[in-house]
């Protein structure tokens, strides 16, 4: 039914191709850890935070949101 040689080929082939996917993704996900560590180290991730000028009037809204959307899973009016 099956040739045994063309069964071999095929499955060295998607082993050949599923090592190139994994070895890319590989280089990939190293790359994206160096960038990472190269931000960090030149202070350029802490760029990207928001000012800390006005950081409790957020803290203050974020908290009254929260407030809020305890009340209505709650089932309270406000």
């Amino acid at each position: 039914m099956f040739d045994p040689i063309a069964t071999g080929v095929l499955a060295a082939s998607v082993m050949v191709a599923i090592g190139i996917a994994a070895f890319a993704t590989l280089k990939g996900w190293q790359g994206w850890l160096e960038l990472k560590r190269m931000e960090l180290v030149s202070g350029r991730a802490e760029a990207t935070l928001p000012p800390t000028v006005g950081g409790r009037i957020e803290i203050a809204d974020l908290k009254e949101r929260v407030r809020k959307l305890e009340a209505i899973a709650a089932g309270i009016d406000l």
